[in-house]
C-alpha cells in the first residue's frame, strides 16, 4: 500500500484529502498544516492519521513514500526539492513553482533520484479536454485558428498570486495539452483595482506558429463565473462551457470558406452553417483520476499526462505574460494623471 502525505490543507487540499482518502490502493498517512484548529479537528475524525505543523516535518518522515504539495505557491519549490532529495515522489499544485530555473532543478532532481514529478493540472483529466484532443489530434476540426477562453469570478483573491498566475496555468496547460507548441509572441494587460501591483483582471493574447491565437479573459471581479472555451477550426468549431451539466461540449459543423487568394481581388468569405451536436461524456471526477494516474506512474504503469516537463512549459509562458502585464500596467501608470489614484484594499 502506498503511503503518501498531503501538505497543506487549504481550500485545494481538502478537495485532495477527499480524493487521497478515497482512493483503496492509497493510504494517506500524514497531513501537515500550519492552523492548529485545522490539525485539532482532524485528530478527533481521523485518530491514526499523522498530523504535522510543518511540511518539512512530513517530508522528512521515512515512512512517506510520495507527498502531494497544495501549500501557497512560494513554499513548492523548497518542498518539492525536500522531498525529492528524501526519495519521495512528488505531486504539486499548479503552477509547478514560481520560477521556469525553479521547474529546471526539480526536473533534474527527479531524474537524479529516478522519481516521478508531476504537476497537478486537473482540467488534463476532464472529459471536455480528453475529447477535445481527440478531435483536435484527429483532424475532425481541420486548422486550428483560435483558442479563447473566459475564466472569470468575483475572487476568489490569492494572497500570494495575482490573477495571472491564479488562473492562467488551466488555460495554458490545456492549450499545451491540444497543441504542444509555445507561443511565438505574448500580448497581455489588466489592472489592479484592489491590491496595488497584483493585477485582479489580465487580459492575454498568444501568438503561435501554426497559426493559431489564444485569447484569455482572467477576472476576479466579475459578478458571475464563467468557465468557457471555444476552439474554431476551419471545419468544426467546439465550446465547451464548463457550467452546463447537461451539455457541457458542443461541437459545431460550422465555418467560413474563402476563395484562394489568386482567385479573388477582395475577401468574399462563404459561411457553413450546419448541425450542433453533443457527445456524452464520461461522469468521473478529474481530480480523482489525478490521484490514480500520480499512483500508476509511480509503479511504472502509465506514462505521466502532467510531467515536469509540462509544467515548465507553462511556466516559461507564464514568465513571458507576467512580463508582458508588467510593461502595459507600466504604460498605463505612466500616463494617469497625477491626482489618480488605484482602489486598495481595505
Amino acid at each position: 500500500m502506498m503511503r503518501i502525505g498531503l501538505c497543506g490543507l487549504g481550500y485545494w487540499g481538502k478537495n485532495l484529502f477527499r480524493t487521497l482518502s478515497s482512493n483503496p490502493n492509497i493510504e494517506l498517512a500524514a497531513v501537515a498544516d500550519a492552523n492548529p484548529q485545522t490539525r485539532e479537528r482532524l485528530a478527533a475524525s481521523h485518530p491514526t492519521l499523522k498530523l504535522f505543523p510543518d511540511a518539512m516535518d512530513l517530508i522528512a518522515d521515512p515512512d512517506i513514500d510520495a507527498v502531494v504539495i497544495a501549500t501557497p505557491v512560494s513554499f513548492h519549490y523548497p518542498q518539492a526539492k525536500a522531498a525529492l532529495d528524501r526519495g519521495k515522489h512528488v505531486l504539486v499544485e499548479k503552477p509547478m513553482c514560481t520560477t521556469s530555473a525553479e521547474a529546471d532543478d526539480l526536473i533534474a532532481r527527479a531524474k537524479l533520484h529516478g522519481l516521478t514529478l508531476m504537476t497537478d493540472h486537473t482540467f488534463l483529466f476532464h472529459p471536455a479536454v480528453r475529447k477535445l484532443g481527440e478531435l483536435v489530434r484527429s483532424g475532425a476540426l481541420g486548422q486550428i485558428s483560435y483558442f479563447d477562453s473566459q475564466r472569470i469570478n468575483l475572487g476568489l483573491f490569492q494572497p500570494d498570486v495575482n490573477v495571472l498566475w491564479d488562473l492562467a496555468p488551466h488555460d495554458l496547460s490545456i492549450i499545451d495539452y491540444l497543441f504542444g507548441e509555445e507561443p511565438v509572441h505574448v500580448e497581455a494587460s489588466g489592472y489592479c483595482h484592489v491590491n496595488p501591483g497584483s493585477p485582479d483582471i489580465a487580459y492575454l493574447t498568444f501568438h503561435y506558429p501554426n497559426s493559431m491565437v489564444a485569447h484569455l479573459n482572467l477576472s476576479w471581479m466579475s459578478p458571475v463565473k464563467v468557465r468557457r472555451i471555444a476552439v474554431g477550426g476551419s471545419d468544426k468549431m467546439v465550446v465547451w462551457d464548463d457550467l452546463d451539466r447537461d451539455e457541457p461540449l458542443k461541437i459545431y459543423d460550422s465555418g467560413i470558406t474563402a476563395q484562394p487568394r489568386q482567385d479573388r481581388e477582395m475577401i468574399l468569405p462563404s459561411y457553413r452553417i450546419g448541425d450542433v451536436t453533443s457527445p456524452r461524456l464520461a461522469g468521473n471526477e478529474p481530480l480523482v483520476d489525478v490521484i490514480e494516474h500520480f499512483r500508476k506512474v509511480i509503479l511504472g504503469e502509465a506514462a505521466p499526462i502532467s510531467d515536469g516537463h509540462r509544467g515548465r512549459r507553462v511556466l516559461r509562458t507564464l514568465e513571458r505574460a507576467q512580463a508582458a502585464l508588467d510593461l502595459s500596467l507600466g504604460q498605463v501608470q505612466a500616463a494617469m494623471p497625477a491626482d489618480h489614484y488605484t482602489i486598495a484594499a481595505e
